[in-house]
C-alpha cells in the first residue's frame, strides 16, 4: 500500500496530546512575524499589482518595484512603529542581503529587540539554488553578524524547501522552521541531521494570501485575525495555543491598511492570559513544556 503519510513529521491529532501550558498563566502566545524581501531592480520580480503593458515583461518594472519599495521607504516603519508603541517584538524573516543592501532596516529593528529568522541569502525558491548549504550559511552568518546573536529559525522563501532543505538547517545549526502551517503548537520534525521544530506559521492569517491573492478588502486583516484568535482563545483554556500574524511591509504598511494591523493587537490586548512571543520564545517554552 502506498503511504501518503507526511514523512517529515509523526501525525498526532492535537486533542489527544498532554496539555501544555504557557508560563505565569497564560493561555495564547501571539507570534508576529515581519516578512522582510528584497527584490531585485534588474530583474523581472516575483510579484506583481500593476499589469504589464501589452502583457510583456519590462525590465526595469518601475511600477511594481516602486509598490514593493515602498514597503522598505514607508511601509517597515509604519509597522514597527505600530508594535514598538504597543511593546511587542517581532520575528523578522529576512533575506540575508537585507544586511548589506538596507542595514538601517536591520540595524533598527535590531535596536527594538526584533529576533532576525533566515529567509534565504535572496528571495528564491530552494529548488534554484545551486548550494543550499552555501546559502544558509552565508544568510546565517549575515543575520548573526547583524544581531550578535544565533540565527535560531528559518523560512524557505515561498515556505519553499527541496527534500535536503531541513536535514541542512539542522547540520547547520537551525533549531526551528516556519514552512509548515499543519499545526497550532510547536513539534519535532524528522531529520537525519539533528533537532529541528516546525513553530505554527500561516497562509491564511497572512497578508500576501489575504490581500494579494484572495484580493480581499483591507478591513479583513482584522477581521479575519481576530475570528481566529477567537477560536484559538477558546481552545486554549484547555492548553496552550500558538497564534502567527504574518505581513509583509509593502502590503500591510499601506496606509489604508495599517490601522487595520493596529486594531489587531489592540483588541488582543483586552484579553487575558495572551503573551506575545518571538519565534526563539516559543521554541524555548516549548522545549521546556
Amino acid at each position: 500500500m502506498t503511504d501518503h503519510r507526511n514523512p517529515k513529521a509523526e501525525y498526532s491529532p492535537i486533542g489527544e496530546r498532554e496539555p501544555i501550558y504557557l508560563p505565569d498563566g497564560a493561555r495564547l502566545a501571539v507570534w508576529v512575524v515581519v516578512n522582510v524581501e528584497v527584490w531585485d531592480f534588474r530583474s523581472p520580480l516575483p510579484r506583481t499589482l500593476l499589469p504589464y503593458p501589452q502583457g510583456e515583461p519590462v525590465v526595469p518594472d518601475v511600477a511594481n518595484y516602486s509598490w514593493f519599495d515602498y514597503g522598505l521607504r514607508v511601509g517597515i516603519w509604519r509597522l514597527k512603529d505600530a508594535l514598538d508603541q504597543r511593546g511587542i517584538r517581532a520575528t523578522m524573516s529576512m533575506n540575508g542581503v537585507l544586511c548589506e543592501a538596507y542595514p538601517r532596516v536591520v540595524t533598527e529593528c535590531v535596536a527594538s529587540d526584533w529576533e532576525l529568522m533566515g529567509h534565504n541569502y535572496i528571495q528564491q525558491v530552494m529548488s534554484k539554488e545551486a548550494d543550499e548549504r552555501a546559502a544558509i550559511r552565508k544568510t546565517k552568518q549575515l543575520l548573526e553578524a547583524a544581531s550578535g546573536k544565533p540565527m535560531r529559525g528559518w523560512m524557505g522563501p515561498g515556505l519553499s524547501e527541496t527534500e535536503a532543505t531541513l536535514d541542512l538547517l539542522a547540520e547547520e545549526g537551525i533549531e526551528y522552521v516556519a514552512d509548515w502551517v499543519n499545526d497550532d503548537l510547536p513539534y519535532r520534525l524528522n531529520t537525519a541531521g539533528g533537532t529541528l521544530h516546525a513553530l505554527p506559521y500561516s497562509l491564511e492569517i497572512n497578508d500576501i494570501v489575504l490581500h494579494l491573492v484572495q484580493q480581499r478588502p483591507s478591513p479583513e486583516l482584522f477581521e479575519r485575525t481576530r475570528d481566529q484568535f477567537d477560536t484559538l482563545y477558546e481552545e486554549s483554556a484547555d492548553g496552550a495555543r500558538v497564534m502567527c500574524v504574518a505581513v509583509h511591509p509593502y502590503v500591510s504598511g499601506a496606509a489604508h491598511r495599517i490601522k487595520y494591523f493596529r486594531q489587531i493587537f489592540d483588541y488582543m490586548r483586552q484579553h487575558e492570559g495572551v503573551v506575545f512571543m518571538t519565534g526563539e520564545e516559543i521554541l524555548d517554552w516549548h522545549l521546556q513544556a
